[in-house]
């Protein structure tokens, strides 16, 4: 067994990556798992646009260790689950977008054909470029109102999240207590 001399205090040293937008909820919660920042520096941006590297330390013969880890990761899950709840509107929107251009791009290919064939169809390629150029028009408003509609949805299910994460970190921050 290691023995601690007088004000000696073994660290146990991690780095973090993670989205900026999320870096202040992990600098704020990262204390009740025993865990402060390296320096007083604000946290390093990384090669990666928005990113940022928090370095954090903590005692190595903290109490109650095992069950602040465990606590820890349940947090960096919840954590996840937000950011994926939170994307999954603007995925959803690009597809919806996505779609919407792609189905106008076979109508102008459509059009295109029916132009250019041996015999030109000149009604049919009027036919097939209205609602081509309405569906690439659409494009965007489409993307911005799914975009919208599904961050409605979600915003109460990443509000659960965050109450849930809160109560883990409250848990942490009594058995710190101790």
């Amino acid at each position: 067994m290691i023995e601690q001399h007088a004000g000696y205090v073994a660290y146990e040293h991690q780095e973090r990556t993670v989205e900026q937008r999320y870096a202040s909820y992990y600098e704020d919660n990262y204390g009740c798992f025993g865990w402060q920042a390296e320096t007083q520096q604000p946290p390093r941006k990384t090669e990666v646009q928005g990113r940022v590297m928090l370095r954090l330390k903590r005692d190595r013969h903290i109490p109650n260790k095992t069950e602040l880890t465990r606590l820890q990761r349940q947090f960096e899950a919840i954590m996840e689950d937000v950011r994926r709840l939170e994307n999954s509107s603007e995925h959803l929107a690009t597809m919806a977008a996505l779609g919407c251009g792609m189905a106008g791009t076979v109508f102008m290919g459509g059009s295109t054909f029916a132009v250019t064939a041996s015999t030109p169809i000149v009604w049919l390629c009027a036919v097939l470029a209205v609602p081509g150029f309405i569906l690439w028009g659409a494009a965007y408003p489409l993307y911005r109102y799914v975009r919208k509609r599904r961050a409605r949805e979600v915003q109460p299910l990443v509000e659960g999240k965050l109450d849930e994460m809160y109560e883990v970190c409250e848990k942490a921050s009594r058995l710190l207590e101790v």
